[in-house]
């Protein structure tokens, strides 16, 4: 299959992605929100307002050129993915807190994404860039992404028994249209990717380590339960990587090659960093177990 084949199917193979996250949503995710409204504000406040802070901070601090910040920060403005939830339960954080975190930062993302994306082109490229999602973007951006969700929803509701065996083949599928959206992205860049991936390889790390470390030590800030806690942090840590290749790479969206390949590289990274961080957070909680002075003050 040529590039330019896979480049026009991006938009399908984002809504096969988002249709494979609506098969394991149910309305329960969103209902369940006013469960955990403390977990849910931090959360949020720190997926939407403190990631992307920190974000434009890293860019600027290492000066990365306009496309590749453009890339970093529509990365931080994409919500989280199904990942968050298998390391959450992984490391026996709440995966119901995961799914509605997942649920309703979806549906957020479709208007945060277009203006965190708008405002990078504006400030690294100007404001008369031709680059960034107008409104009929935003509209396909939004088709993409929640129509598919929907979908996946209502098959969840009406067909439960198919929908759930239709999960794991979707996963496959979605592995599948990852690595084509990958080997694209690589291929187009050719014998650049590698200047590119020392430009942006710390970045990518830190922005990861700091999604994380927000996402746990926040919410424990505001005295929020040490199983939500490790949810935020795996759900603020690990983006919707796929979503944000998609977007960069898709020739009516962004169409930008060197903009995919900050997601491209994190989502490498984010499998190994999160072991190493999920493996911290245990020794952690061990070791507060082990105290009776710190499980006395800690809920």
């Amino acid at each position: 299959m040529s590039n330019s084949t896979v480049l026009l199917l991006f938009p399908i193979t984002v809504a096969v992605i988002m249709l494979g996250l609506g098969l394991t949503l149910t309305l329960e995710d969103f209902r369940r929100v006013v469960r955990y409204p403390r977990a849910m504000v931090v959360c949020l406040v720190g997926q939407m307002l403190v990631l992307p802070a920190i974000c434009l901070g890293l860019v600027v601090a290492f000066d990365l050129r306009p496309e590749l910040a453009i890339g970093m920060m529509l990365l931080a403005a994409s919500p989280g993915g199904s990942t968050a939830s298998l390391y959450s339960h992984l490391f026996k954080g709440d995966v119901a807190l995961n799914i509605s975190l997942t649920a309703v930062n979806s549906v957020l993302a479709m208007f945060t994404l277009p203006l965190i994306v708008n405002l990078s082109v504006a400030g690294f490229l100007g404001a008369d860039s031709s680059i960034g999602l107008q409104f009929d973007k935003v509209v396909q951006v939004f088709s993409i992404v929640l129509i598919p969700i929907a979908v996946g929803m209502a098959l969840r509701a009406r067909f439960t028994s198919f929908a759930v065996r239709m999960e794991r083949p979707v996963k496959v599928l979605s592995v599948i249209v990852l690595v084509m959206m990958i080997a694209s992205v690589l291929s187009g860049l050719g014998e650049e990717v590698f200047r590119i991936l020392g430009d942006i390889i710390a970045v990518v790390v830190l922005f990861n380590l700091f999604g994380m470390a927000v996402g746990y030590f926040g919410p424990r800030l505001f005295r929020v339960g040490r199983r939500e806690s490790i949810a935020s942090a795996f759900e603020i840590g690990l983006h919707n990587a796929p979503l944000s290749i998609a977007i960069a790479m898709s020739p009516t969206l962004l169409d930008s090659t060197e903009m995919a390949m900050p997601s491209v590289t994190y989502g490498f990274v984010m499998f190994f960093t999160a072991l190493v961080f999920g493996f911290a957070v245990a020794r952690r909680a061990r070791a507060s177990a082990a105290d009776p002075a710190v499980t006395t003050t800690r809920p």
